[in-house]
């Protein structure tokens, strides 16, 4: 070596010519710094910053660290569109209304007249307005056929109120039981005199009817009554067959503690 200059023999030209292809790199075996006629190797030739961290770590002795490993990209997830469209609708129980008709499962029911209270023919099981306590349950009351069973509403419009169902009824429910829409309270049966049902007293002891307050009405007229028309227009909202006097003037009066407006009556709760 003479100076900076690196001086190539001509036998080494042609070796030189195959590890490069090409012409001579004269600047790069000058930055090799290794004895005449030697030749680089082709990593080395490369810039240190072309070469992969790996080599350049090893040569200075530090430990090679591990590359990470590329994560898997997580599936797309689709649209909320796409998710909403597939997601089945979730079905809501229907709202029970507050009363039912308490006379639907009678055979042959005949509406008859209006009087006290309302009075059918027919056969059957009859069932609670709504809510309710028992107040009372007898076979052998004095009416015709001998059968009263009142009951207290405790939900509705009419909350607080007594109802009785009476004559040719045999009770099925005991004082002091909670009944419901769907609990049977008498059974119907084909004695000759039909059943009653309306307003009872808060006492349980007769029909609203008979009480000063509402005309002191009793069993002989004159009918329809004030208290049993009210009580007519609740059943007719609940699909109950209008009594056949039910346009005749009304006798008596309606307390003020009766609603006088059932549409709510057979409304969802």
């Amino acid at each position: 070596m003479a100076g900076s200059t690196l001086v190539v023999s001509a036998a080494v030209a042609p070796a030189l010519a195959h590890w490069t292809g090409s012409a001579p790199r004269t600047a790069a075996l000058d930055q090799a710094g290794g004895p005449a006629g030697t030749l680089p190797s082709p990593r080395a030739s490369q810039p240190e910053a072309a070469q992969p961290e790996s080599s350049r770590a090893a040569k200075a002795g530090l430990p090679v660290q591990a590359r990470p490993r590329a994560r898997a990209s997580a599936p797309a997830r689709p649209p909320a569109r796409h998710a909403a469209r597939h997601r089945r609708p979730v079905q809501q129980a229907a709202a029970a209304p507050v009363y039912r008709n308490p006379l639907r499962s009678i055979s042959g029911l005949i509406p008859e007249r209006i009087d006290m209270g309302v009075d059918f023919g027919g056969t059957g099981p009859i069932y609670a307005l709504g809510d309710g306590v028992v107040t009372s349950a007898m076979t052998n009351a004095g009416w015709p056929g001998g059968g009263w069973v009142t009951y207290r509403l405790t939900n509705g419009p009419a909350s607080g109120l007594m109802v009785f169902v009476a004559e040719d009824v045999t009770p099925t429910v005991q004082v002091g039981q909670t009944v419901t829409s769907s609990t049977v309270i008498a059974t119907m049966f084909d004695g000759g005199a039909g059943i009653e049902t309306g307003w009872a007293q808060a006492d349980a002891s007769s029909a609203e009817s008979q009480l000063p307050e509402a005309g002191g009405i009793s069993g002989s007229g004159p009918f329809p009554t004030e208290v049993g028309l009210n009580f007519e227009a609740l059943l007719q909202g609940l699909g109950v067959p209008a009594g056949s006097n039910r346009t005749d003037p009304p006798n008596g009066t309606l307390p003020q503690n009766y609603p006088t407006n059932w549409t709510a009556a057979a409304q969802p709760r």
